[in-house]
């Protein structure tokens, strides 16, 4: 789970976003990153000895005096596609208010990257009636070495390209309205599907970069959806970490959101921009409030524990770790 995220009754400039399904004021949503299982698909060509990134987790190491590296989870390294696994995670979750889990979901070489958490972890739960759930397309490209160092060294090349064509899109929108979308757990609002887009660069990209035909790309997503017996779709832009914009770049943003027809913006984690996790804080409190001051939908800001992705770059040090004032 990397951050969480506050999705709320709220009023936008234009509309009130109502509640979903049940009577809970607030939804916090937690990011799952689903790679700790092996992958049918990719799984030996990233990860092979088995264990998804757990494998290059364990390989952790201290950069600097005090640096809990490896970090050693607490339950053990156990498998994120084990329903009973996953069991343990829904109970301490809602006993802890979170309510959504936000799947970071993937389609690379014309086929599902790391699924098998949310098919076979979350979806055969036992429990899973008590947590909602959604789906953000993670569609960003890959490098060979971003997700394993160790076997790929420093090849930059790029092992997968997130860009879709027509035909594959068309295949994603009918994959998550039949797989996803009908399960009664599906997080909505105001009964829309809700679905989060990573890269909206990559999106445009796969339409010849033209914002009209995304446009439509999104449309015919969304008359599938209503096909489906929903009444609409609500797309999510996510907008990643963010950062402070220019009067211009601030104006253009909140244009093309609504020139794309997204129904809301959601933020991710930050990163490590640094490392004080007070700074840190600080930031990410004007960051949200100026998207939400130029945005006509509404925002759905994001809250991170820290950051330290050293064991995935050698490279890195105490300067790209959160480690002043972070708890946990």
């Amino acid at each position: 789970m990397a951050c969480c995220m506050a999705v709320t009754s709220c009023t936008d400039k234009k509309n009130t976003v109502k509640e979903s399904s049940n009577n809970s004021e607030y939804y916090v949503a937690a990011y799952i990153w689903p790679s700790c299982h092996h992958d049918e698909r990719f799984g030996d060509m990233l990860w092979p000895e088995g264990t998804g990134e757990w494998e290059v987790i364990k390989k952790g190491n201290p950069r600097f005096e005090g640096h809990y590296q490896p970090r050693l989870p607490l339950w053990g390294y156990e498998m994120d596609n084990d329903p009973k696994v996953v069991e343990k995670w829904i109970d301490l979750a809602v006993e802890h208010g979170v309510n959504v889990f936000v799947y970071d979901w993937y389609w690379y070489d014309e086929g599902p990257f790391l699924e098998s958490a949310l098919n076979d972890g979350f979806l055969k739960a036992k429990n899973n009636s008590k947590m909602q759930f959604y789906i953000m397309w993670a569609n960003h490209d890959v490098k060979r070495n971003y997700w394993n160092v160790h076997k790929y060294k420093d090849d930059t090349s790029v092992l997968w390209n997130a860009v879709v064509d027509e035909n594959n899109f068309k295949i994603i929108v009918d994959r998550v309205i039949n797989q996803y979308f009908k399960q009664p757990n599906y997080f909505k609002i105001d009964g829309k599907p809700v679905f989060s887009i990573f890269s909206i660069d990559k999106l445009m990209e796969s339409f010849g970069g033209d914002a009209k035909r995304t446009r439509e790309a999104l449309d015919y997503f969304r008359e599938e959806v209503k096909k489906a017996g929903f009444p609409d779709l609500h797309i999510q832009w996510n907008q990643g970490g963010g950062s402070l914009m220019s009067k211009e770049s601030a104006e253009k943003f909140s244009n093309k959101v609504e020139e794309m027809g997204f129904n809301s913006v959601a933020m991710y984690n930050m990163g490590g921009l640094n490392e004080d996790y007070l700074v840190y804080g600080d930031n990410s409190r004007k960051i949200r409030t100026q998207m939400d001051s130029i945005l006509n939908v509404p925002l759905f800001p994001c809250v991170s524990v820290g950051w330290d992705d050293t064991p995935r770059f050698p490279a890195k040090g105490m300067k790209d770790v959160v480690h002043y004032h972070n708890t946990p």
